[in-house]
């Protein structure tokens, strides 16, 4: 395993990452452009849910929380992984209108072959069955500590994550109407499983008896937590918002139903 000199922690700095800052400021610059090029009525709050998505995304990889994740805390690391899985997919796709959605996927969906996959790839069962095995295979000791060794890995590790979290989100928050989201009732169903995957991991985690990632076994301690206390936190900083979060779509979702039953019968 690599040793990494980890620089003196602090809240107000970090390590930044060109890369994401560029990537995010890329996507920014493309929205507001197609944004601003559109005429039709434009809802005012789906640029700054789309901007909350780009800003956690920049805050999770970069400053303090990127150092607490690369060189000290596992738990550090599991607030950041949630953010990648939980946070930023669902505020991306809620902030895409459908037009825009429409519009970059037209050319995938214009072939046949590419349009086979995104719609096989975007039904609940592949969609959920993907984003499980992601996180479930980054969250094995031999994997994850490759990630924590290799900086690319760790790139790849965020990347499929963020990727496989955003199809798994897909069924659900749908912005697009040729890939359109499952009907109210399924998606009750689906956000109900929604979180047992990583509620599987996360208790596997928080119950283990050692210590399952020698990183950060050999890690400097903060904030007096020991290694396997480190771990137990990470493991609980799972299971919570893993359960949290899919009960909070799940309620948005069915007022939706009833607000959309209304509308039906009136």
């Amino acid at each position: 395993m690599t040793t990494l000199a980890p620089p003196s922690f602090s809240w107000t700095g970090g390590g930044i990452h060109v890369e994401v800052l560029a990537g995010a400021g890329l996507l920014a610059g493309l929205y507001a452009g197609a944004w601003l090029l559109r005429q039709s009525p434009r809802p005012r709050h789906l640029p700054v849910l789309f901007g909350g998505g780009l800003l956690a995304l920049v805050l999770a990889l970069n400053g303090p929380l990127h150092d607490l994740s690369d060189y000290y805390l596992f738990s550090a690391h599991m607030v950041q992984h949630l953010v990648l899985a939980l946070v930023v997919p669902p505020l991306l796709l809620s902030g895409t209108p459908g037009w825009m959605a429409d519009a970059v996927l037209g050319p995938v969906l214009a072939w046949r072959p590419s349009a086979a996959v995104a719609r096989g790839l975007t039904r609940p069962l592949p969609a959920l069955a993907i984003y499980a095995g992601t996180m479930a295979a980054w969250h094995l000791p031999p994997l994850y500590g490759a990630a924590l060794d290799n900086h690319a890995w760790h790139v790849v590790q965020h990347l499929t994550m963020l990727a496989t979290a955003t199809v798994a989100w897909w069924p659900v928050l749908s912005p697009a109407s040729r890939l359109p989201a499952l009907p109210y009732a399924a998606q009750l169903l689906y956000v109900f499983v929604f979180g047992i995957p990583m509620t599987v991991v996360a208790a596997l985690v928080t119950n283990a008896d050692q210590v399952l990632y020698p990183f950060y076994d050999a890690a400097p301690r903060l904030f007096g937590l020991t290694p396997l206390e480190d771990q137990r936190l990470g493991g609980l900083i799972m299971w919570v918002p893993a359960g949290v979060v899919p009960l909070i779509v799940f309620s948005v979702v069915y007022f939706r139903w009833v607000a959309a039953e209304r509308e039906d019968f009136a």
